[in-house]
């Protein structure tokens, strides 16, 4: 139980003058600690079932703890009052407040407590009991852009283990892991969890109908695995912004103690995602009731709560936009994550990650280096210095820069080029160049413009973008091309190629009535000659895999990170198509031109 918030109290006796101040304090952190046996030293003469009827209480009102604050204290002939308001916070329902009273005799020279399960409430007699009802409202709906629900009510099947049966701890993850994609340690996390009991149902995940008949054949026949029907929020389709709307489930014991004490074993709450984060406004609160049953008589309500129902949540997302999103990735066997906002407002449009099972909600959390996609941000501030996309620039096959060599992929060298064809085919040496005649603090300043180090909240936990600024002619080099210590997030490069096509970065935002984030405009005289470049991507450079679709710009990106020889790349492209900013990441997928730009050319012909 919670410890008693009350002065301290005086080892000294009160005198009969005075009062029994002192003995009340003490029965009354005695009763808040849950010592009984402290408590029995205070009362006079306690009845044998006097921890009992505390236990009782305690238990059938699920109390989680209590609080006292101690009142007036006065002297009634022999005996004393001393009356007091204590504050039970019942699980599930909250704090309920009531005032009562200590009845105080004395007897060879003390003040003892006299007992009655008045105590406990002041209409409570001998044979009395407590009792309570809970009732939670039904939870608002998570909206799309237009206002309309991005989820409904149907069945799933809950994918789950009898610990006490599982005869091969092994057999059942690798099950589980080959048909359902459950990673073994999220299994062995749930076996040890605190509170699993061997012969209870331990759910692990829920999967729709159809899914569930592709799989039983194969777990049905494994030792302890068992499933259960049930009813849950589902989306439009498996997979749907799944790791953005979130899943629901029963809340767990990790869970709980972060939710709070409004929420009880056995609740159904967000696990992931929006459902998560945002939990408390879409359940509301529960209403319920005390009540006391004497041994004759009705029920009396002592208490009532008064429920809150729970908010709708608008969201920014099209689901036209997100199919197009959940599309485009559909056969992709790698991690990635595909992201696209509303160029002008910064509004996201759809978002998904891959793949379904894993947790991790790559567009939003996962941060890469962002490769030649940042030459966009490096391009902005060449731009800004009058340089004009015809303009004649070299691209040898490798530059010194701080004393190290920088190469072109695959060592191509395009020699005396013009601005627009450097970039078109992503040449490394031009833009290491470009990057060491700007003036210092110019690249970090463009970098600022796009966003990077600005904090922003999307509405779900993001990172955002990082551009340290660059410690030396190395370091100035790498940033120059996305590599080194830059690092961003498929939802921040999303929001770099909008503010490419608008002409103006806006932070991107998840819901629809967030408070407007932070915006920067791009240098003056950039946004028409960065769209010329990055049109020039797809329709004569590293991006011509998409050429054939109209209007669509972009910039490819092929990222080297790790320390394998050759280094491991991730795939990018960012784009934008007629007010539509996006991103593609795939995470180890190689080169961008290759593999990321057919995953965004799909997505565009969806739209």
């Amino acid at each position: 139980m919670a410890a008693l918030f009350l002065a301290a109290c005086v080892s000294v006796r009160s005198t009969p003058g005075e009062g029994p101040r002192e003995e009340a304090q003490a029965y009354l952190q005695a009763w808040a600690a849950g010592d009984f046996a402290a408590l029995k030293r205070q009362v006079a003469r306690p009845p044998a079932t006097l921890e009992e009827q505390h236990r009782r209480f305690q238990s059938e009102l699920r109390i989680l703890s209590s609080r006292f604050q101690l009142g007036r204290v006065e002297l009634q002939g022999e005996g004393a009052v001393a009356s007091f308001r204590a504050i039970h916070l019942l699980q599930g329902l909250g704090e309920w407040e009531v005032a009562s009273t200590l009845r105080f005799v004395r007897h060879q020279g003390r003040w003892w407590v006299r007992w009655s399960p008045a105590v406990l409430h002041p209409e409570a007699r001998e044979g009395a009991h407590f009792s309570r009802l809970r009732t939670r409202p039904e939870r608002a709906a998570i909206l799309d852009a237009r206002g309309q629900p991005l989820t409904h009510v149907g069945d799933v099947i809950t994918i789950g283990v009898e610990p006490r049966r599982i005869q091969n701890r092994t057999a059942v993850a690798l099950a589980l892991q080959e048909q359902v994609g459950l990673e073994p340690a999220r299994f062995q996390n749930a076996l040890s969890a605190p509170g699993v009991a061997p012969e209870r149902f331990l759910p692990l995940l829920d999967v729709r109908p159809e899914r569930y008949q592709q799989v039983r054949p194969a777990l049905a026949p494994v030792p302890g695995i068992f499933f259960r029907r049930k009813t849950a929020r589902l989306t439009p389709a498996e997979g749907f912004a799944a790791h953005t709307l979130g899943r629901m489930g029963e809340v767990t014991a990790e869970l709980l103690p972060r939710l709070g004490p409004t929420y009880q074993p056995g609740d159904a709450v967000g696990l992931s995602g929006l459902e998560l984060a945002y939990e408390p406004r879409l359940a509301g609160s529960a209403s319920g009731e005390v009540r006391l049953q004497l041994p004759s008589g009705p029920v009396r309500v002592l208490h009532r709560f008064e429920g809150v129902p729970g908010l709708p949540l608008r969201t920014t997302l099209l689901p036209e936009v997100q199919a197009a999103a959940e599309a485009a990735l559909e056969g992709v066997l790698q991690p990635a994550a595909l992201v696209a906002v509303d160029s002008r407002t910064g509004a996201i449009l759809a978002v998904a990650s891959r793949p379904l099972e894993q947790p991790l909600h790559r567009a939003f959390a996962g941060r890469y280096p962002p490769g030649s996609t940042f030459k966009t941000v490096t391009a902005e501030a060449v731009l800004a210095t009058g340089v004009g996309v015809d303009s004649r620039v070299p691209c040898p096959p490798s530059v010194v820069a701080g004393g190290r060599p920088f190469r072109n992929f695959e060592g191509e060298s395009f020699g005396e080029t013009r601005l627009r064809g450097a970039f078109a085919h992503s040449c490394n040496t031009t833009f290491v160049m470009l990057a060491a005649a700007l003036k210092p603090g110019a690249l970090e300043a463009a970098a600022r413009r796009f966003g990077f180090d600005v904090p922003y909240q999307p509405g779900l936990p993001s990172p955002g973008a990082s551009f340290p600024p660059p410690r030396d002619g190395v370091e100035q080099a790498a940033a120059a091309i996305g590599q080194g210590r830059v690092l961003a997030t498929p939802l921040h490069m999303a929001s770099v190629a909008a503010a490419a096509e608008s002409g103006r970065w806006s932070a991107p935002f998840l819901l629809a009535d967030s408070e407007k984030g932070p915006s920067a405009a791009l240098a003056p005289g950039t946004r028409a000659p960065l769209r010329a470049l990055m049109r020039a991507v797809v329709t004569e450079g590293s991006g011509k895999a998409a050429a054939s679709i109209e209007g669509l710009a972009g910039k490819t990106g092929t990222a080297e990170f790790g320390t394998g020889t050759p280094p491991a790349t991730h795939a990018w492209f960012i784009g934008f198509h007629h007010g539509i900013g996006f991103s593609v990441l795939v995470e180890g997928g190689g080169v961008g031109g290759r593999v990321a730009v057919p995953i965004a050319a799909r997505f565009v012909s969806a739209l």
